[in-house]
């Protein structure tokens, strides 16, 4: 049985990090090393928008000193990731070539809602424990440098993610600013925090009790697992014990309790912030168990990387997350959810029926499912500009495990929907679409203009339709004794812009006439 060994590099806000891991045949991963290497780059950014010149000669040093490692375990693959230090300055392209040239690596940058979901998988796939820990009312709190991330499951089902300012390097520097003594630490961290979580509580938990919150980090949870070891992630985190070690941080700062510990003493007040954090938001959700299963952003790029190279079989159904996240934004922007189902079920017809054809694959089709789910969910701001009202949301709202080019695929979809489609040469501003993605924003704008057009009476009446391609056709045939003169209106008006596409024609059939 073949061996194959990979390395997942973190180039995080507070300090640089490699796991190597060792995959020795099917779900089968081994961790074999971790280095860890201070370096506090969150600092540079948060403060002066870019990283000093000598952190980043550090930097680069680290990173060399991690190929050396990568060559010594003859490493076949790697993945290295910046997370909000790299991408939150100005210069995010001149950093990530500097470091290329100097090093070898090349650091990809993580859109926020990409970090989360790698941070999530790290925990989703250790077992059936989260899948059980989850089916009752759970959050999942990632406390990053830059910001938290807190997502809401209920009955195994992912209701909500939403990403706050309240980072704990972040949080370190307001109080370094302000100049914020170890007496009024406490309560300046739990003031800062509720000014913000007050209002996410009245928009996303309500009066709804939480059981469960799974707490990811940097800072308390290597220290979390050394007391409880593999059963972390099994059984719940004592109170009583996670208590006494926030007041030992409180009260006891320095050498001795680094040493007891078995912390470094820099990160010791970084590890009093995110305990704050997490008893704040533990005792606003009511939560009753507290879970600190040390999972780590390297984990879950690990994790990644085995199932996109199929060495992992997941135990989670990450994809059905990423909808039900979709399915509860078109909710809260007074979607029907019937009309989503239809369009859903009848875009991913016409997909899988024209493979051949189109080229795309099973992230594309992902795009499209969540373009049906969220087609319309601008009306809610205006009724007569609902494709640009809907892009705006779909822009500005959080789709767990989308980088911002994907959301701005399933955004410029929807738009289109509503709206003229506007050519490759006719694409303006900064953020605009390269080549590969437009085509691909053109072809699902085609599949879901031609659905939407087979659903124009919202009435449902081809939840039975069949595709299939024939002699430079497609067929679609609708097993319905319903009236469809609407929907068969709107069909052909719409299907001229497929055939453009395409270049195969759409012909649709009635089987049981009216």
């Amino acid at each position: 049985m073949s061996v194959k060994t990979f390395a997942a590099i973190e180039v995080g806000s507070f300090e640089l990090t490699m796991k190597i891991f060792e995959f020795s045949g099917k779900n089968t991963m081994r961790e074999i090393d971790c280095i860890r290497k201070r370096l506090d780059l969150g600092s540079d950014t948060y403060s002066q928008g870019k990283i000093s010149n000598e952190k980043m000669d550090e930097l680069c040093k680290t990173l060399k000193e991690f190929v050396t490692i990568m060559r010594s375990y003859q490493v076949e693959s790697y993945k290295a990731y910046g997370t909000s230090a790299i991408r939150e300055t100005e210069n995010t392209t001149i950093v990530r070539d500097q470091i290329h040239q100097r090093t070898g690596i090349r650091v990809e940058v993580l859109s926020n809602s990409e970090q989360r979901f790698l941070d999530y998988k790290a925990v989703a796939f250790r077992g059936e424990s989260f899948q059980k820990v989850i089916e009752e009312k759970t959050a999942i709190l990632d406390i990053g440098g830059g910001s938290i991330q807190i997502s809401l499951f209920d009955n195994a089902t992912l209701v909500s993610t939403q990403n706050l300012l309240l980072g704990a390097l972040r949080i370190q520097e307001y109080m370094n600013r302000f100049e914020v003594g170890r007496l009024n630490a406490e309560n300046f961290i739990t003031e800062m925090a509720m000014a913000q979580l007050t209002n996410y509580k009245k928009l996303y938990v309500k009066d709804v009790a939480i059981k469960n919150l799974i707490v990811i980090d940097e800072y308390v949870s290597p220290w979390a697992v050394r007391q409880k070891g593999v059963d972390n992630q099994r059984e719940p985190f004592d109170r009583a014990l996670f208590d006494a070690m926030k007041e030992q941080l409180r009260t006891e700062p320095g050498a001795r309790l680094s040493a007891a510990m078995g912390v470094g003493e820099d990160r010791l007040p970084l590890m009093y912030i995110s305990a704050v954090l997490t008893d704040c938001i533990a005792n606003l959700m009511g939560a009753e168990k507290l879970y600190i299963p040390g999972a780590t952003l390297c984990d879950g790029i690990a994790y990644d990387f085995a199932g996109k190279n199929n060495m992992f079989r997941d135990e989670h159904d990450v994809e059905k997350d990423i909808l039900a996240c979709a399915m509860n934004i078109s909710k809260r922007y007074m979607g029907s959810r019937k009309r989503s189902e239809t369009l859903d079920h009848i875009t991913s017809t016409i997909f899988d029926s024209t493979k051949k054809i189109h080229g795309l694959g099973k992230r594309e089709r992902l795009y499209l499912r969540l373009a049906a789910i969220l087609h319309d969910c601008g009306k809610f701001i205006s009724m007569m500009n609902i494709g640009e009202s809907s892009y705006n949301i779909i822009m500005s709202t959080e789709i767990i495990g989308l980088s911002h080019t994907e959301r701005k695929i399933v955004a410029s979809v929807v738009r289109f929907n509503h709206s003229k489609f506007e050519y490759y040469s006719q694409q303006t501003g900064s953020d605009i679409l390269d080549q590969e993605s437009y085509l691909t924003v053109a072809k699902l704008t085609a599949i879901l203009r031609l659905a939407s057009g087979l659903d124009r009476s919202h009435k449902q009446k081809l939840k039975e339709l069949k595709a299939s391609l024939k002699d430079g056709q497609l067929v679609l045939t609708a097993d319905t004794p319903e009236d469809i003169t609407l929907e068969k209106g709107f069909f052909e008006e719409k299907k001229d812009f497929f055939q453009e596409v395409f270049s195969i024609e759409p012909i649709l059939k009635q089987r049981k006439a009216f």
